[in-house]
């Protein structure tokens, strides 16, 4: 019988919800689950009628990270077989929240452990749950951190801190990660699914072309000297210019109304 994966996929009100589907294992992501979910997120990256995306767990975990149990590291490997699977798998996830033209807001619900971290931590906003726990499980594996967590957690919070989690592998507090920086806000646990909610609605309500290049302004900009920046900054500010919100913006402005924003 195949596993349900991901998605309870709904839109409502221009807002695409994701919701990993496998409770029993703390929706730990098979192969399928992921690409599912790489696909789901490009479907709604496309689709003009939608202007936000939050993604969530069902049950206690928000996602304990890639489903290890199809067998233990050894065996006979071909050269690249690894790095092959990483590039198409768990990195390709990681950059499809990324990428995504839509703002991406992790409801983080429970654990967040390995890949289920850096999945959360690749989305553009991040709620937590009190009871949300965040693991850099790697080390206790005798494993190298992937999907891109290297990448993420020193543009985060620094190389220091980073190195401090993946070290030793402590289980993260959703109120220690809001410190550090690695969440936007931690809420009550019965109030995780309303303010995901709200903020989802209060993005979709916004000029969404303008918050997909300042998403792309903002990711860029951690490998980019000024001058790239910069040049970066006047090029988005010229397509951004041809839009309908754009021009929306500037009209309510100055007949001093709120801006109805299209999405277009």
């Amino acid at each position: 019988m195949p596993v349900s994966i991901t998605s309870s996929q709904t839109t409502d009100r221009q807002v695409t919800h994701l919701a990993l589907d496998r409770p029993e294992t703390l929706n730990a992501l098979t192969p399928d689950m992921r690409d599912h979910l790489i696909d789901l997120l490009a479907q709604a990256s496309a689709d003009p009628d939608v202007r936000a995306v939050v993604l969530t767990g069902t049950g206690r975990g928000f996602c304990s990270g890639a489903d290890l149990r199809g067998g233990a590291p050894g065996g006979e490997r071909v050269a690249g077989d690894v790095s092959r699977t990483l590039r198409l798998g768990a990195q390709r996830l990681i950059c499809a929240v990324l990428d995504c033209e839509k703002p991406v807001i992790a409801a983080v619900n429970g654990t967040a452990a390995g890949l289920g971290a850096h999945l959360a931590f690749a989305c553009d906003l991040v709620l937590a749950a009190e009871s949300a726990r965040f693991i850099e499980v790697f080390v206790r594996r005798g494993l190298v951190p992937d999907g891109g967590g290297a990448y993420l957690l020193p543009r985060l919070i620094g190389p220091r801190r980073a190195k401090e989690l993946m070290f030793f592998g402590d289980a993260l507090t959703a109120p220690d990660a809001e410190r550090l920086g690695l969440v936007n806000r931690v809420v009550p646990d019965g109030e995780l699914d309303k303010t995901a909610r709200e903020w989802a609605a209060r993005l979709a309500a916004g000029p969404t072309r303008a918050l997909a290049l300042t998403k792309q302004l903002v990711n860029d900009s951690l490998d980019a000297d000024r001058a790239a920046a910069f040049a970066a900054e006047a090029a988005a500010q010229e397509i951004n210019m041809t839009t309908a919100d754009a021009r929306e913006g500037v009209t309510s402005f100055v007949e001093r109304r709120e801006p109805r924003f299209r999405g277009r």
